[in-house]
């Protein structure tokens, strides 16, 4: 197995990737003052012909925790949005992305208060919270054509403990 070490999840490192989202930097008062706004903090971007079949929705996965070491040699991407995930709960989840299925993955391991949204077309693993419950809302293109292209890696990696 090929192995790969976690790196901490920053914006500057990962904004090849996607966008980090967090309540850290600029924001402003609403509700009274009793609530900072972290304004657009991610990039959405869909097909471009948005209708009934071609549309940004919000879903919720409740995904299986995995433990590291965490061996996988599946990475996915979609072309036609997109995608989102943020925890409803405050455990940290792994991220797995990479360039092209020709280069090597990364991971990065979120704090328990990040979440993610990946560019459209991504290369990245499959949802991986690592404590129970595996609890994600996730905003991602809804339509009827396919949005999903698959890559399975000849020999698997593994995602080391930190």
């Amino acid at each position: 197995m090929q192995p790969i070490h976690p790196e901490p999840l920053t914006p500057a490192v990962f904004a090849r990737f996607g966008d980090v989202l967090d309540a850290t930097g600029d924001f402003r008062l609403i509700n009274d003052g009793l609530c900072q706004r972290h304004h657009d903090r991610a990039r959405l971007d869909f097909a471009p012909e948005i209708s009934l079949q071609n549309r940004p929705g919000l879903s919720i996965f409740n995904a299986t925790p995995r433990a590291l070491p965490y061996i996988f040699d599946l990475i996915e991407r979609h072309p036609e949005g997109c995608q989102a995930f943020i925890p409803m709960t405050q455990n940290p989840f792994l991220v797995i992305v990479a360039s092209s299925p020709n280069d090597k993955p990364r991971a990065f391991l979120t704090n328990g208060a990040q979440a993610i949204n990946l560019h459209r077309g991504t290369w990245h693993g499959v949802l991986t919270p690592l404590h129970a419950p595996g609890l994600f809302a996730v905003v991602d293109r809804i339509g009827t054509s396919a949005n999903l292209e698959e890559y399975r890696y000849p020999q698997p990696w593994v995602v080391l403990a930190v």
